[in-house]
């Protein structure tokens, strides 16, 4: 009995000195990868950013589609009205944020005032997530959930005061969106691993201070064509004039890369390489009330949409680029229920 003991207590010390050493790792190349993306953005943002988005844009939609879809439940029972406001909120508002350009070209607002139509879709945006957070709130029976219109409330205020700002900073938000993401299925998944990966996401701020540090006083990038003009303004450039635009890009490509990163590479590598390609991993798809079909379908048409945007890309770079981001406006709204359900 006591030879057993020495060897259960053997084997369980050589576990845990492996799951401290796995997350280390992970840990390590996690600051790696975030380094080298600091650098290079730093050193060449217009490619970088021209080509992680070739690269990158689509994949990534694809993987976090993927993603979605193994959080989805069998049969929404109570969650059904969260749900449905939901996926009813995700196509209205990516519809109406689709139409705003067009909006725009018929000087549909009195004055010419844009600002008035972003500010009112920002608002619609935070009622929405307001509103999914009560939901959700009403099926946890936590106190912190109630704050949800407050804030909500709060952040509209903000929003009418600059509508242009506050949606430039979601430019900025929505990449570390995936970061969360990752400490929450880290958190269901490996949470011996969370400790570790929250100290590393403090080389974050650190790395942004020091591109802040190294590119403040960089001379502006030249946008001296269509292509180069949309990336800076993209990065906020004509509402920064004060700030470098080579900073400001470099910034943008960094968050950028690491959430393309967590959708391709970390999320996948911890949930197992081999296991997320296979379709009946997906609960939809491997319930026997399933719908596996349904479920290949959908993802195969997600693949042929990454391929088509790759030829977009190659045929037109410019057009597939303004084309693409009006669209993916439909996967960051995506985010924030299924974020939700995971809290």
């Amino acid at each position: 009995m006591q030879k057993a003991a020495e060897i259960n207590l053997s084997t369980w010390r050589d576990s845990r000195r492996l799951v401290r050493t796995n997350a280390k790792w992970f840990a390590a190349a996690f600051a790696l990868c975030a380094g080298l993306s600091a650098v290079f953005a730093s050193w060449l943002p217009l490619q970088l950013s021209i080509v992680s988005l070739f690269l990158f844009a689509g994949p990534h939609n694809w993987f976090e589609f993927r993603y979605f879809l193994s959080r989805l439940p069998l049969r929404f029972g109570r969650s059904r009205p969260f749900f449905l406001i939901a996926f009813s909120g995700i196509g209205l508002l990516t519809a109406s944020y689709l139409a705003l350009p067009l909006l725009y070209n018929l000087s549909f607002w009195p004055g010419g005032d844009w600002s008035i139509a972003l500010a009112i879709w920002n608002t619609s945006m935070l009622l929405w997530i307001a509103v999914l957070v009560h939901l959700r709130g009403r099926q946890k029976r936590t106190g912190y959930w109630s704050l949800a219109f407050p804030v909500a409330f709060l952040l509209v205020s903000i929003n009418w005061m600059g509508p242009q700002l506050f949606s430039l900073l979601i430019v900025y938000v929505h990449p570390l969106i995936a970061l969360w993401f990752l400490d929450r299925h880290l958190r269901r998944t490996r949470p011996e691993w969370l400790a570790t990966y929250r100290r590393g996401l403090c080389i974050l701020p650190l790395l942004i201070l020091g591109m802040y540090w190294q590119l403040n006083t960089a001379a502006p990038i030249a946008d001296d064509n269509g292509l180069f003009w949309r990336i800076t303004q993209h990065a906020g450039s004509e509402l920064l004039p004060n700030v470098s635009s080579h900073l400001l890009v470099s910034v943008h490509v960094f968050l950028e890369m690491l959430h393309y990163g967590v959708w391709i590479v970390a999320l996948t590598v911890i949930g197992g390489a081999n296991r997320f390609w296979q379709i009946k991993s997906i609960p939809l798809a491997r319930h026997e009330r399933g719908f596996p079909r349904l479920i290949a379908a959908m993802l195969a048409v997600a693949l042929i949409a990454v391929i088509l945007l790759w030829v977009g890309f190659a045929m037109d770079y410019p057009a597939t680029r303004d084309l693409y981001f009006s669209i993916a406006m439909a996967h960051v709204l995506a985010e924030a229920p299924f974020l939700m359900r995971m809290l």
